[in-house]
């Protein structure tokens, strides 16, 4: 595997830092059946994205405001920031 100069990408946090020097150190090993595991990455991409139920929610007007506003600020529809603000909080990471 060809290195790349460490200065040509940062990490952007500790988990990418690690992920750089374990690739760095040739810890990775080839799947046995590509085909079977990039066939299960690609359905699990799929059920992730899909988005095949609706909700209503009631916000207050200023609440409502806010979050298109911070949608536009992100330059996405303000549907796709609250699905994705749920998701964070969902998985912990917000």
């Amino acid at each position: 595997m060809n290195r790349i100069k460490k200065e040509t990408f940062r990490p952007i946090d500790q988990q990418e830092k690690d992920l750089m020097e374990s690739i760095e150190r040739d810890e990775w090993q080839p799947v046995k059946n590509f085909d079977l595991e990039r066939d299960k990455a690609i359905e699990a991409a799929r059920n992730t994205l899909k988005k095949d139920k609706r909700i209503n929610l009631r916000l207050s007007q200023k609440d409502y405001h806010q979050i298109q506003i911070k949608a536009i600020e992100e330059g996405i529809p303000y549907q796709t920031l609250i699905s994705s603000i749920v998701h964070k909080y969902l998985n912990g990471s917000l």
